[in-house]
């Protein structure tokens, strides 16, 4: 059975369970929970549903999620490619009960589809070889009797059930929030039946894999050791798509299943490894890392991520790096790892065709980071000259930062030390990077992921109607009041949050910036400060008040009219310059984050050059062409996937249901968004690029801005260039010569004044002496920078030539330069180094080099005698 076709059954199996199909969602975390770093499991997506954070229209759901696990809790990076099953990059399938059926449904249904006839839709596998865990009972919490009964009922012999402990069959969230006993099921995968025993389970090897784990959520732990039943259990379950593949298909890996063949196929191309040498231990595990981190790294870069030196892009860079290196194992040269994304999405294409339209820019990022990683070796090399090596060994923390800032793998350091006879000091390596992981798990750790305070009843209340989008104020009534510290109130005088039944404020969202205005009643009147969303579809208006707000008063609800227009014209001008930014750069152009508020607009996106001064006047160019034209916009809702089938641009980092709001620009731009917009393209007026930059590998950012504001900056310029030009006495027209004419003028004047101090330096006695059978020069000047000092320096080694001279500067009175250097013919017999370490206490410095020239600095001028007197001992 193909890998398509195993995932078409499941889902159709649990379409006629009644379950709702949810695609599957981006491979990084919620952009909204800080907690998940990557989607390592199909619940991600449900987390808020779980928690009652967030209520959706179906209480029961089947997906086949794309999963990522390379870094936090969940990391198995270590071990791909070295076992049978374990990826970074996989799918889980899974189905979801929200409060819904419980252990026995979930039980039954994995039973029947598990081994049901494949001729009806289940797979049909053989109950002889699995196995069925439960819960045993610990730290108090009792043993799932429950789970295994029901297993019994479903038709599990009770000898093929085992009982485990906490790490094995208990599962939670947090420290705090749901959690429950879980039940897996486990296959026996050797031909050879005869060595299927219960001591395989959950042991090592690969013999006896785990294939499903159903997690059956029925407390809710409090952070001090307790729990509690939840009124409405839950479950969530996970299913390894490639695991099952390999044993449908008979194959001893989940590599060699047939999503992987297109995948080795492309590898074997360019490694430089004979056919029957494929399956050889070191070749099988080279090629299967990078098989497994090119479909990683295809998902991570379609997603937004690109490689940087921290966070999601440092995991990324991570991966990739560790492909190259494998790569090389195979004899593969030159770059090649772009190369592969053609065959993920042959690979993959069925299922997840999008990766088409994107494989470009995917190759780019890739080819891009390829090309750095030999940059980063030649780095690595030159720190590592660098160490200090004295004792005969690479000291544990020098390992670590070439490892951990500069990415040099750790084979090559050992490679470095063993051709110079060097001990490489890795325990001291493995110390400093456990104490890393250390705090990278205490930073991963998850958080409380539920409402704070008594903002966890906003999930229990009625749903805010949003009415922004017709107009600009409205008649409300309070539902709930809460204090600064979010405690619920049922009068509010002073600052707080205000909970409404309707609202025309929208709140901050995708990057826009909530509204601000204000409440009026009977007894008085609130400033709304900020508008937010702590809980799905539920606006919270932190307010001051004058006067006394109760729950259930009426309010008049009017939104800063003024500001919101400018927010509109920001917000809207983000999309037509993302329409031309695409237009004059490229497809690849994907956004990657936007702030968008009243005095500004904020846009980053995917591209890997900075923008051409032409490029730019391009993209203004476009845009204000159509805000002159004053096109009217559109504004509809449909399914998410009507609105992707019409061109929609999904933004990244957002979050979309199932119903989805479409605006667009006719004939120039269409997004899902839910922010506001101009009803009219000329309200936006005027859009100016105020800067363009980097903010990370391959990610650009541009400022710009819009409307009034757009007009302001414009003031503001014209007021500073008439300014300039009242200074330098001169037109505006004639300001752009001015000034490099001024600029060339103040380059001469320094020249002359550093040929003058020279001179002027030059002129100083020199002090010659002989100090053991060596001629030893020295000098004091005035005013002389670091590179004047090395002319000077140049100068007396040519009157000098079989010498050691020290030259001093006092630059100023707190700063002092220091310049030794060693004949060639005297290389044996003084360092130039050493004497300036000798030198560079005495004046509060420190300085280096090589043994025939080094330089450094100091702050205490007054020390330079003492200086000279500890050059003259040190020879």
């Amino acid at each position: 059975m193909k890998t398509s076709e195993l995932r078409k059954r499941f889902l159709d199996y649990f379409a006629a369970q009644g379950h709702r199909l949810v695609s599957s969602s981006a491979v990084i975390g919620p952009a909204d929970d800080p907690t998940v770093m990557w989607t390592n499991a199909g619940m991600v997506q449900f987390k808020d549903v779980f928690v009652g954070k967030e209520r959706r229209d179906y209480t029961r759901a089947a997906t086949s999620q794309k999963c990522l696990r390379a870094g936090g809790k969940h990391n198995d990076l270590d071990n791909v490619g070295f076992t049978a099953r374990h990826h970074t990059f996989f799918e889980m399938l899974g189905n979801f009960s929200f409060g819904d059926y419980f252990k026995a449904d979930a039980i039954r249904y994995a039973w029947e589809f598990i081994t049901g006839p494949a001729s009806q839709g289940n797979l049909g596998l053989d109950r002889s070889r699995l196995w069925v865990t439960v819960f045993e009972g610990a730290e108090g919490i009792p043993a799932d009797t429950e789970a295994e009964q029901l297993w019994i009922q479903a038709g599990v012999p009770a000898d093929r059930i085992l009982r485990f402990g906490k790490k094995d069959n208990f599962w939670q969230m947090g420290d705090t929030g749901p959690c429950g006993p879980c039940s897996e099921i486990h296959y026996y995968r050797p031909k050879d039946v005869s060595g299927n025993r219960p001591e395989l389970v959950n042991g090592d090897g690969d013999d006896t894999m785990e294939i499903w784990n159903l997690v059956f959520m029925q407390y809710e732990q409090d952070g001090k050791g307790g729990l509690k039943p939840l009124p409405k259990p839950s479950i969530d379950t996970g299913m390894g798509l490639e695991r099952v593949a390999s044993i449908l298909q008979g194959v001893e890996s989940n590599y060699e299943i047939d999503l992987f063949a297109p995948i080795f196929e492309a590898i074997w191309k360019v490694a430089r490894i004979k056919p029957e040498e494929r399956r050889e231990h070191t070749n099988r595990t080279a090629s299967q890392v990078i098989a497994d981190h090119i479909r990683a790294a295809t998902f991570m870069i379609y997603d937004g991520v690109v490689p940087s030196n921290e966070g999601r892009g440092y995991v990324l860079r991570k991966i990739t790096r560790r492909a190259l290196r494998f790569g090389k194992k195979l004899g593969i040269e030159g770059l090649f790892f772009a190369d592969l994304v053609p065959a993920v999405l042959q690979a993959m294409g069925d299922a997840y065709p999008e990766l088409g339209s994107e494989l470009p820019r995917i190759q780019k990022v890739l080819a891009r980071e390829e090309a750095q990683f030999s940059v980063t070796l030649n780095a690595g090399l030159r720190q590592l000259e660098a160490c200090d090596i004295s004792s005969g060994a690479l000291c544990g923390t020098d390992i670590f930062k070439l490892y951990d800032t500069f990415g040099f793998p750790v084979d090559l350091v050992e490679d470095w030390c063993r051709e110079r006879g060097l001990k490489a000091d890795l325990e001291g390596f493995q110390t400093e990077l456990a104490e890393q992981k250390a705090k990278s798990r205490a930073a991963m750790k998850a958080h409380d992921v539920r409402i704070q305070g008594d903002y966890a009843v906003l999930a229990d209340l009625p749903a805010t109607q949003f009415v922004g989008y017709q107009t600009l104020e409205a008649q409300a009534t309070v539902l709930a009041l809460f204090d600064l510290n979010h405690k619920r109130v049922k009068e509010l005088t002073g600052e707080g949050s205000v909970l409404l039944d309707t609202t025309p404020f929208y709140a901050t969202s995708g990057g826009q910036t909530g509204d601000t205005g204000t409440l009026s009643f009977e007894t008085g009147s609130a400033k709304v400060l900020e508008t937010t969303a702590p809980a799905p579809k539920r606006s919270l208006h932190r307010v001051n008040c004058s006067g006394r707000l109760k729950e259930g008063d009426a309010v008049l609800a009017q939104v800063n009219e003024e500001r919101r227009a400018r927010i509109r014209a920001h917000h809207t001008a983000t999309h037509l310059l993302h329409a031309a930014l695409r237009e004059v750069l490229g497809t690849h152009v994907k956004q990657a984050g936007s702030v968008v508020d009243a005095d500004r607009l904020r846009f980053d996106f995917n591209h890997f050059a900075p923008l051409e001064p032409a490029q730019t006047l391009e993209i203004e160019r476009m845009v204000s062409e159509q805000t002159l034209r004053a096109i009217p916009t559109k504004s509809q809702s449909m399914p998410i996937e009507d609105a992707l089938a019409l061109g929609a641009m999904a933004l990244f980092g957002e979050k979309y249901g199932e119903e989805v709001r479409v605006v667009s620009v006719p004939g120039f731009s269409q997004e899902l968004c839910g922010g506001t917009h101009v009803a009219n393209t000329g309200e936006i007026g005027c859009v100016k690029i105020v800067s363009e930059g980097a903010v990370a590998a391959g990610v650009r950012r541009i400022e710009a801005v819009a409307g009034m504001a757009a007009l302001e900056r414009l003031q503001e310029d014209e007021a500073l260039i008439h300014h300039l030009s009242r200074q330098a006495n001169a037109g505006r027209e004639n300001l752009e010569s001015l000034l490099p004419a001024k600029d060339a003028r103040i380059a001469a004047l320094e020249k002359e004044l550093k040929e003058a101090k020279l001179k002027a330096a030059s002129d100083t006695s020199e002090t010659v002496e002989e100090i053991k059978g060596l001629t030893l020069v020295t000098a004091q000047v005035e005013g002389l920078e670091a590179s004047a000092l090395r002319e000077l320096m140049d100068q007396a080694r040519t009157r000098h030539q079989s010498a050691v001279i020290a030259l001093a500067s006092k630059v100023a009175e707190d700063k002092v330069a220091l310049l030794v250097s060693v004949a060639p013919d005297l290389a044996g017999k003084a360092d130039a180094g050493a004497l300036l370490k000798a030198m560079a206490p005495h004046i509060d410095g420190r300085g280096g080099g090589k043994k025939d020239l080094a330089q450094g600095g100091g702050t205490r001028p007054e020390g330079l005698e003492a200086a000279f007197a500890a050059l003259r001992g040190a020879l």
